[in-house]
């Protein structure tokens, strides 16, 4: 009887693989032409209008979906069961990666943020499984990874009482996040993980959103708005963040009009100026000017 074949992957035979797959396509792109690329294009908002059945973890990721998260690492936990249903029902659109400690879901996360050019997301319980991601998450604030890290909490008239497994989440991730809130029902999330995706992308960091066990089943039509809401939503579009201006804007800026209209070059140089006193040469180091001058080449 024939043997299956192995599923076993050659890993530096892979690499070399895609290396000359990437070459055979073309021409390398320079840093400065890809982000010139990047930035045109823009990503929209999640313009949900959700039915009323829709509770708080349903829109949460389908959110995230919307900004391009295809995976969430995390160990299933009675805290989160609510999204961990809204997960499985979107499987076909984002998985779940089950891991063995929290600690690894948010070092994976992160690693997807830094080398897979996408949203990185972990899920952690209430209590001890939120404790559990902290180590993660500071490793990707210090290498600037996108990460929405995702906790549940207890009952929400529970909180403050002691409960079992009760952690006060927004206070454990104040330092490592950039945005640390609690996420207080549907109509809240629909703007506030809008936000926080947002957020993870533009300056590149860490956000926190935790959601207690009840809210994350509060559907739509259960939650009642404030006086104050308007049915507020953020921008309508995104676009990516430069780190350093395309080339054209760089030679754009290096250029400039002279007297007669002519387009030319500036450049500038430090040359060390002749001694205030005597008026040497500033090659004799002995009369340098400590400041030097600029001059046009």
């Amino acid at each position: 009887m024939d043997k299956k074949p192995s599923l076993t992957v050659d890993r530096r035979g892979f690499v070399k693989f895609a290396g000359a797959a990437a070459a055979a396509v073309g021409a390398p792109v320079t840093a400065a032409t890809a982000q010139s690329a990047e930035t045109m294009r823009t990503a929209p908002q999640p313009a949900m209008s959700p039915s009323s059945d829709k509770n708080t973890s349903d829109i949460l990721v389908d959110t995230l979906i919307t900004w391009g998260a295809t995976h969430v690492f995390g160990i299933v936990g009675d805290g989160i069961n609510p999204i961990v249903e809204a997960l499985r029902k979107r499987q076909d659109k984002i998985a779940f990666v089950s891991v063995r400690h929290e600690e690894a879901a948010a070092f994976m996360a992160g690693g997807m943020a830094k080398h897979g050019g996408r949203l990185g997301v972990c899920l952690a319980t209430t209590g001890p499984g939120a404790a559990h991601l902290v180590n993660g998450l500071y490793d990707a604030a210090y290498d600037n990874a996108p990460v929405v890290a995702i906790t549940g909490t207890t009952f929400h008239d529970m909180e403050g009482m002691r409960f079992m497994q009760s952690v006060d989440t927004v206070k454990l991730m104040q330092d490592v996040a950039l945005l640390d809130e609690r996420i207080t029902g549907p109509d809240n999330a629909l703007m506030l993980v809008n936000r926080a995706c947002r957020t993870a992308l533009a300056n590149r960091g860490v956000v926190h959103l935790t959601i207690a066990k009840d809210v994350q089943q509060q559907t739509i039509a259960a939650d009642k708005a404030s006086s104050a809401s308007a049915g507020g939503r953020t921008a309508s579009s995104w676009a990516p963040p430069m780190g350093t201006p395309p080339a054209d804007q760089l030679r754009a800026a290096a250029e400039r009009s002279t007297p007669d209209g002519a387009s030319r070059s500036w450049l500038v140089k430090a040359v060390p100026a002749p001694c205030r006193s005597c008026g040497s040469s500033p090659t004799r180091s002995a009369h340098r000017s400590p400041k030097p001058t600029l001059r046009r080449l």
